[in-house]
């Protein structure tokens, strides 16, 4: 059973912009904190931003700034604006829950290529 569905990646040149989309389960969007992450290859996955189910936002200190993560109620999506996008920024973007626990099931992730 799929719970949590990223879209919006792309190709994009540096300083431009892409929004990101999670489509989450309600039964996952009203109880956990959501979190983007991110996997650029060679590396480990990294947590960038995180939600509240108050609303209340993290970043990683490389995004702050640049990235917002937002969440929307009714449509039980979690959003990532992603604006003044650098070459490093390129990875692959996944949804989870915070925290992603040990064992825990990925989707299949957004591709996001910034040229520069």
């Amino acid at each position: 059973q799929v719970q949590l569905v990223e879209s919006g990646g792309g190709l994009v040149q540096a300083g431009g912009s892409l929004r990101l989309s999670c489509a989450a389960s309600r039964s996952i969007f009203s109880i956990y904190t959501i979190g983007w992450y991110r996997q650029a290859p060679g590396k480990q996955r990294e947590l960038v931003a995180t939600i509240t189910t108050r609303g209340i936002t993290t970043y990683v200190d490389s995004v702050k700034g640049r990235f917002a993560i937002s969440r929307d109620n009714a449509k039980t999506t979690v959003d990532l604006q992603m604006d003044s996008l650098r070459p490093e920024d390129t990875a692959v973007y996944y949804c989870n829950k915070w925290p992603a626990v040990a064992g825990v099931s990925w989707g299949q992730g957004t591709q996001v290529t910034v040229s520069s």
